[in-house]
């Protein structure tokens, strides 16, 4: 276990961290945040008893995948623990609750994640998640003008934050064992309607990893092959009906990035295709996106429009990924995967947009559905 230890303040107590019993960092320090390199330490075993007594009415469901083999996922997410679904070695980003707002997000945007664990020195203690719908929420609430500067993320700290937020928002960490099932971890992302899931040491207390939805999704595309292919993987995303094609929320090219916000905290999701005037999909916004404004220091002009946020990313991308109604849930599953991504765009031969297919919705429909436990829409 290799870590690292930053420090805006002139002083602070000495860390201490062993490799052979790791303990959450004690700091004074009034501006901190943690760096950790982590590696895997010794295998735990997946609690099946304790998966059973927590959905005790397993059964199959008339969901829309309804083959002899259509409880094969979740089958094999109970079998694994989510332990086995950290990576061999990986960073993690943690903050003192004691921290600037504003040096928090530009340090997500430096490292590259998008959310960090956040540590409470009084409580001794992990008390929630800093994520870029903290930031999303604070640019929505805050903002007033180009002209009037965002007092609240220039001189908040994460504690001062989270004393608000917490006023319209159940905020408690949201956490899960080592040898909990991955099937407990799909249930939980999808029934808090989070996507970051703390892996917590029960004994140490560390945080050992962050599980989102794109990891348990390369984690079933890496071993898959062990498994028998169902035979509902050839079958058309039209047929299934998997994702959202009702209300999609979407965003005109010529609507402010301030309208886009307001989007993504009225109806709570995760990105946003971005139309012309026909209606037909030009690009695809999402919440990283919006940590990008920090990056580039624009977040005091949510007024430009989505047209030229777009042209200003950092970062080139090229299209946007979509889906088609006649192509089958494999070749689906396996483009997001592949890309990496949390959604495809559905459209027609026009591209006009139709619908969404998310990590979320496969989860859903593959795993859970299939044993008779509804998450994400109750």
């Amino acid at each position: 276990r290799f870590f690292f230890f930053f420090s805006c303040a002139t002083k602070h107590s000495s860390v201490q961290r062993s490799t052979a019993d790791a303990q959450p960092t004690q700091c004074s320090s009034a501006r901190v945040f943690l760096f950790f390199f982590t590696t895997r330490g010794p295998k735990h075993s997946c609690r099946l008893t304790d998966l059973q007594q927590g959905f005790p009415s397993l059964c199959p469901s008339q969901g829309p995948l309804q083959d002899p083999d259509s409880d094969v996922y979740a089958q094999f997410f109970m079998s694994h623990c989510c332990y086995d679904a950290i990576p061999t070695s990986s960073k993690l980003v943690i903050f003192d609750t004691t921290l600037q707002v504003k040096k928090a997000f530009f340090a997500l945007v430096a490292n590259g994640v998008r959310a960090a664990p956040l540590w409470d020195n009084k409580l001794q203690c992990f008390v929630g998640m800093l994520t870029i719908t903290d930031f999303i929420n604070i640019l929505h609430r805050y903002y007033r003008s180009p002209m009037v500067q965002i007092y609240e993320l220039e001189e908040h700290k994460i504690e001062t934050w989270r004393e608000v937020y917490v006023q319209y928002s159940h905020n408690s960490l949201i956490s899960i064992t080592p040898d909990s099932s991955l099937f407990e971890a799909i249930y939980s992302l999808l029934k808090n309607k989070i996507h970051r899931l703390p892996i917590i040491d029960p004994e140490s207390g560390n945080v050992l990893h962050i599980l989102t939805h794109k990891r348990i999704l390369k984690f079933l595309h890496i071993f898959g092959s062990m498994i028998p292919k169902p035979q509902f993987l050839q079958k058309r995303i039209e047929e299934v009906k998997i994702g959202t094609f009702k209300t999609v929320a979407t965003v005109r090219e010529t609507e402010t990035v301030y309208d886009a916000l307001s989007i993504f905290v009225e109806r709570r999701v995760s990105a946003l295709p971005v139309v012309n005037e026909q209606g037909k999909v030009v690009a695809l916004y999402s919440r990283f996106d919006v940590i990008n404004l920090a990056a580039q220091k624009n977040y005091n002009n949510l007024n430009m429009t989505m047209q030229e946020a777009i042209q200003s990313r950092s970062c080139c991308i090229e299209g946007v990924l979509k889906c088609y109604p006649h192509e089958t849930l494999e070749t689906i599953i396996d483009r997001i995967a592949e890309a990496e991504v949390h959604r495809l765009v559905l459209v027609d031969t026009e591209d006009v947009v139709r619908g969404i297919v998310s990590l979320s919705d496969l989860l859903q429909a593959l795993v859970l559905t299939p044993a008779g436990v509804e998450a994400l829409f109750s």
